[in-house]
């Protein structure tokens, strides 16, 4: 089981992603844990792309691809992973294409998941995050007990600068502009599931894991 999930910030992929990896038995791998992993752990990749971003530029694709295959390879994801945020625009998705070919390997599916614009908004500047704890809110969808108020700790909650609302229209137009692409690209080569994010967490869980069995 080999899947990529594909979405837009605020569509549940983490979420999803998580559930899939313990229905499956295979690893949630997202590119942000690699580059993490790699950063701390100082090696050669992780070395080079600290190098671009204390310039504060973007990590070349390439380095980005190289890490992916490498993580690829290691032995908890043969039997299978889950890529969530990678690829992000459709030269990555070509060259991760050819990478998997040479790797033996072939994409069982990419699951989409469609949410509406205004429900992102409502998702993303509405999510609130307790200081102390760490638990996390939605104003909208699933509010505290006492607003503004956590309700394992009793801390007051607070909105993350990246919640702000012009930082999650910002977030939302990279997306248009760069992955939204690969729901075209994969939809040609017959690999794209549509499922609709909208839907309770549990009801996309089941009808993903349906598709995919």
């Amino acid at each position: 089981m080999e899947l990529v999930l594909l979405g837009p910030p605020g569509s549940g992929k983490g979420t999803q992603a998580k559930r899939l990896a313990d229905a499956f038995g295979i690893p949630h791998i997202s590119t942000g844990d690699i580059f993490r992993k790699n950063l701390a752990e100082g090696t050669e990749l992780g070395q080079l792309a600290k190098r671009y971003m204390d310039e504060g530029t973007l990590v070349p694709d390439d380095v980005t691809e190289r890490m992916v295959s490498a993580r690829l390879s290691e032995p908890d994801a043969k039997p299978g992973f889950i890529l969530d945020g990678f690829p992000r625009n459709l030269n990555q998705a070509e060259h991760f294409q050819t990478a998997l070919r040479t790797m033996g390997r072939q994409l069982t599916c990419v699951v989409y998941l469609t949410v509406n614009h205004d429900v992102l908004m409502a998702r993303l500047t509405g999510r609130r995050v307790c200081p102390g704890c760490g638990a996390t809110y939605n104003v909208v969808f699933q509010p505290p007990k006492q607003a503004g108020i956590c309700d394992v700790c009793g801390a007051e909650l607070v909105q993350r600068p990246d919640d702000s609302e012009a930082t999650v229209s910002r977030r939302l137009e990279v997306y248009r502009e760069e992955t939204a692409p690969l729901v075209a690209y994969y939809e040609k080569l017959g690999l794209l599931a549509r499922f609709d994010g909208e839907q309770p967490v549990d009801e996309v869980t089941r009808a993903i894991q349906e598709r995919l069995s």
